[in-house]
């Protein structure tokens, strides 16, 4: 795929993905489904979900470690300040040969333009948390958090 059908594929995910709501047991119902969808394939993974500054869940499953932890922060941080997922900055960026750090003056150990994070946006408000996964390869770990926010919102 190439590197603008796949932005246009994480731009339709992001304008489609909107919730109605979001609160406090939107975020435990939707992390156990994150677990309950990793722990089904053995993925070692760990989830959060955050709403503003509160985290709200989370989960390490075996085989993830702290370092995925760090990796999370670091993702978080890529959607609060862009609004947007940290696979789609991530890509935008890199189709055009720049890097987040360069670009921005973001310190890469504080800021991670890799996949797995993406905003939590509620209809008529805009961006008001963060999933994200992390253990996987980014690509992956987006899947995985694209594939439970479309279960859950199908419910």
């Amino acid at each position: 795929m190439s590197d603008e059908d796949l932005i246009a594929r994480l731009e339709e995910q992001e304008e489609r993905l909107v919730f109605g709501r979001f609160d406090n047991a939107d975020a435990w119902h939707l992390g156990s489904l994150l677990v309950d969808v990793a722990t089904g394939r053995d993925l070692p993974v760990a989830i959060d979900i955050r709403r503003g500054p509160q985290q709200l869940f989370h989960a390490a499953l075996p085989g993830s470690t702290a370092d995925n932890d760090h990796w999370i922060v670091r993702k978080v941080r890529v959607v609060e300040r862009f609004a947007a997922s940290s696979y789609l900055v991530g890509r935008r960026l890199a189709a055009k040969g720049d890097a987040l750090d360069a670009k921005f003056g973001v310190d890469p150990r504080d800021f991670a333009a890799h996949g797995g994070a993406f905003p939590v946006r509620v209809e008529g408000v805009g961006v008001v948390g963060v999933v994200t996964v992390s253990g996987l390869p980014q690509a992956d770990d987006h899947a995985l958090v694209v594939e439970a926010i479309e279960s859950y919102l199908a419910d």
